[in-house]
């Protein structure tokens, strides 16, 4: 019997090839989100520890420098939210990309494995088919003697 042969090989590795483009493509983006989130939690310590340190504190100047750095990091906390909606969607697009490829993938796959049992029960039916056949002979043999 000849080896088994799924025709779409070719076809299955490139989607396969795809899919492992697309999660490296959504592993980036949500390295980009972590990045941005941990700038976040940065302009947030940043935050509590100018507030820490101005506690009590009533020198004019210095009141004046914690209320420009608190609108400096206001700005900040801003300009990474913005980033963050941005990097959310980039990563929304590219996981819907991967589901795309995941289900292509899926679909080929499981047409090679129903494929492959089919072309098993054949093999099976052929060796069957065989072995009765040796044994008719057999019997034949057996008959004449």
């Amino acid at each position: 019997m000849k080896k088994f042969s799924f025709e779409l090989q070719k076809v299955l590795e490139y989607r396969d090839f795809e899919k492992q483009q697309a999660e490296g493509e959504l592993a980036k983006a949500l390295a980009v989100e972590t990045e941005i989130n941990e700038n976040l939690e940065k302009v947030a310590q940043n935050y509590a520890a100018v507030k820490a340190q101005m506690k009590g504190s009533l020198d004019f100047q210095d009141v004046i420098a914690q209320s420009q750095y608190n609108n400096l990091l206001e700005y900040q906390k801003e300009e990474l939210l913005k980033q963050l909606a941005q990097a959310k969607l980039v990563s929304e697009q590219k996981r819907e990309v991967l589901r795309e490829c995941m289900k292509k993938t899926t679909a080929l796959e499981k047409l090679r494995e129903k494929q492959l049992s089919e072309w098993k029960a054949a093999a099976d039916y052929e060796e069957a088919e065989l072995l009765d056949e040796v044994k008719n002979k057999i019997n034949v043999e057996k008959n004449s003697f």
